[in-house]
């Protein structure tokens, strides 16, 4: 069955995108570790649980791209496309798997909060990742000492990261009941 996206979720995710872009790139708190905190993760657990893991990873993804490649983070760009995607289609999944047990009188603050999470459980390990990737890339030495280096200096972004994966969750908590309405209707929004 070939599942279809309507103009409204269409026009909406790319909404988002823009809001994730907007979020992330506006208010930037720069971290001594060279990165930077940001409320775009609001936006990115927004995108995953209103439009879906697909729709909504895409959606995520993107915006969180943009700012990357429009901030000056070019390098950072295909990663965090790949985190916050990762980031949104986990938020769904798990935001699916809890509402679908739940009778639907009850508020979305639990799940909100528990997919949120699983999102930024996924975001803070994606980066320690990445920077370890991007770190042993570009010292030039690929040795165990770089290595190690670089892994110290991952594990540095580590609270700077669990710090904006809580303003996420908290802010898209707050603000989900204000876009639910734009979310899909039927099951086949990917």
């Amino acid at each position: 069955m070939k599942s279809q996206i309507s103009a409204k979720t269409l026009a909406s995710a790319a909404m988002f995108a823009a809001l994730t872009f907007l979020a992330t790139s506006v208010l930037k708190i720069p971290t001594p570790t060279l990165g930077y905190i940001h409320i775009g993760d609001a936006f990115v657990l927004l995108s995953g649980v209103l439009f879906g893991p697909l729709t909504g990873g895409l959606a995520a993804g993107l915006g969180s791209a943009l700012a990357d490649l429009l901030g000056g983070y070019v390098i950072w760009a295909p990663f965090t496309f790949i985190v916050k995607f990762l980031t949104a289609f986990t938020a769904a999944l798990i935001f699916r798997l809890i509402t679908s047990r739940m009778d639907g009188r009850h508020s979305d603050i639990l799940p909100m909060v528990l997919s949120g999470i699983a999102g930024e459980t996924v975001m803070v390990l994606g980066y320690l990742l990445t920077n370890i990737i991007l770190v042993t890339a570009t010292s030039g030495s690929f040795t165990s000492a770089s290595l190690a280096a670089a892994v110290i200096s991952s594990i540095a972004e580590i609270p700077f990261n669990l710090v904006q994966g809580l303003t996420g969750i908290i802010i898209g908590t707050t603000i989900q009941p204000i876009f639910r309405h734009l979310a899909p209707t039927t099951a086949a929004t990917a």
